[in-house]
């Protein structure tokens, strides 16, 4: 059967190698994704349609096995009668039906087998196709960090072109102009009261300075002018 077949490639395939080398790998994995969801579907069928057979083939053994008693019973009344002729066709009717049988039987076991190898198969296929769903996950997250870093990384190279900065450049000029022309309108007027308490707490140390140099040099003036 085909999807066996199909089955076992898929099993067989070494998923974390073909990830490593595909060129856009969560493609190849949405891609496996669906081709192993398919096969399980179908093999979910096939293994429907066995069991249906072997359940056919159940009814036809016991259909076969009463008809082989049935010739086999003939076959003994002929030989009680003295009817060797009709003893005799019992027994190849008998001997049809056991052959048949053992057709059955065979069928029967091959059905057994294609079975086991199915859900042995499901089995498997089911396991992997967790592991791709998991590695699907990663990749998902991995591929949505790459975009935030990459519009990141993009933002930053924006950031750092000279025509940026330039514009930072003249924004911060032209604040510092406005802070320059803020300064510019209080220029001029008169000092506040502190100011000006202060500014006359000096004059007046500095009266006092100068009146102590003239108390200082008053008598040297006065001797100067006699002599003369």
């Amino acid at each position: 059967m085909g999807v066996f077949k199909r089955m076992r490639d898929i099993v067989g395939a070494n998923v974390n190698s073909m990830l490593d080398k595909a060129e856009d790998p969560e493609k190849l994995v949405r891609y496996m994704v669906r081709e192993m969801e398919d096969a399980i579907i179908e093999v979910k069928a096939s293994i429907a349609n066995l069991m249906a057979a072997k359940r056919k083939i159940a009814r036809e053994r016991s259909l076969v096995e009463r008809h082989v008693a049935d010739w086999e019973a003939k076959a003994e009344l002929a030989v009680t009668r003295g009817r060797d002729d009709l003893a005799r066709e019992a027994l190849v009717a008998k001997r049809r039906h056991a052959d048949r049988l053992e057709s059955i039987t065979k069928e029967d076991a091959h059905i057994d087998d294609l079975l086991t190898q199915a859900k042995h198969d499901l089995s498997q296929i089911e396991d992997k196709l967790k592991q791709v769903r998991e590695r699907q996950r990663v990749l998902v997250h991995r591929h949505k960090q790459a975009i935030r870093r990459k519009r990141t990384e993009t933002a930053i190279r924006k950031i750092d072109t000279s025509d940026v900065m330039a514009r930072f450049d003249t924004f911060e000029n032209r604040i510092e102009r406005m802070e320059s022309e803020a300064e510019l309108v209080n220029f001029g007027r008169g000092a506040s009261v502190e100011a000006q308490l202060g500014e006359m707490a000096r004059d007046e140390d500095i009266e006092k300075e100068l009146a102590a140099l003239k108390q200082k040099n008053a008598p040297q003036q006065r001797h100067v002018s006699v002599v003369a």
